[in-house]
């Protein structure tokens, strides 16, 4: 089995080394760090883990650019190289690498992509959110899922996840141009309107205890536009690659 984790990264210096120590220690698992031009020394960082493991990659981008083009850029480097499972994970330590092998479990049981849940059997299980910004997490998971049909998943918005290769082969990643939350939506629902088996893990999110938080009102204006956007598209087949007969019929 051969398995990437994805961390995108901007200022993440005060974490880096500890999110790559822990992610480390599963021999299974490389680890490809997105880097949007830190100013906090983040790269460089990263480069000397380089020096002392093959295991951990870097990709340098020239500015901001946002999460889900660091996603995208770091799912098309890993289909380069053939790995199998592909891990979003955040680089601030708010996911507990501890999961990581309920995500490989879940998968062997058939699951094309697992999302990591705050939310599953109506517990919340987050630690450090005021009240605001849970109402927003919630209002923006049942938001999603009504109006896209999804309501059978609990945390859509979810920056915790493992997908299998095949899925990522079949969406046309090209076609993806959102980000933050809207991001994490769209590659949901575009695995389940293929056909995809979509499950979730319970996990524990943790509020980041250095630097600061990426939340703002342009990925939340995003994030409400998106499932709109999404079942237009739908529609009409654009956002899907064609040579898809190697998935199982269940599309609906």
């Amino acid at each position: 089995m051969k398995a990437v984790a994805i961390l995108p990264t901007y200022n993440e210096a005060e974490n880096i080394d500890k999110i790559l120590t822990e992610l480390l220690r599963y021999n299974f698992l490389d680890v490809l760090v997105v880097d949007d031009n830190s100013s906090d020394g983040t790269a460089d960082k990263v480069k000397r883990w380089m020096r002392k493991t093959d295991r951990v990659h870097l990709i340098e981008r020239e500015g901001k650019l946002g999460l889900g083009t660091a996603y995208v850029r770091g799912f098309k480097w890993g289909l380069e190289r053939n790995y199998s499972y592909f891990f979003e994970i955040d680089a601030d330590l708010s996911h507990d690498p501890s999961v990581i092998p309920e995500f490989i479990k879940k998968c062997k049981k058939g699951y094309d992509l697992v999302v990591g849940s705050r939310y599953i059997g109506g517990k919340i299980n987050v630690v450090g959110w005021d009240f605001k910004r849970l109402l927003l997490s919630k209002f923006g998971n049942w938001y999603a899922t009504t109006l896209l049909g999804i309501k059978q998943f609990t945390d859509v918005t979810s920056g915790y996840r493992c997908f299998r290769r095949v899925v990522l082969e079949s969406i046309d990643l090209d076609s993806i141009k959102s980000n933050g939350y809207a991001f994490q939506i769209e590659m949901v629902y575009k695995a389940y309107k293929l056909g995809f088996k979509v499950g979730e893990i319970p996990i524990i999110f943790y509020e980041r205890e250095n630097g600061g938080s990426k939340m703002s009102k342009k990925i939340v204006i995003e994030a409400m536009f998106l499932p709109f956007r999404l079942r237009f598209s739908s529609s009409f087949g654009t956002a899907y690659k064609k040579d898809i007969d190697i998935l199982p019929d269940k599309t609906g």
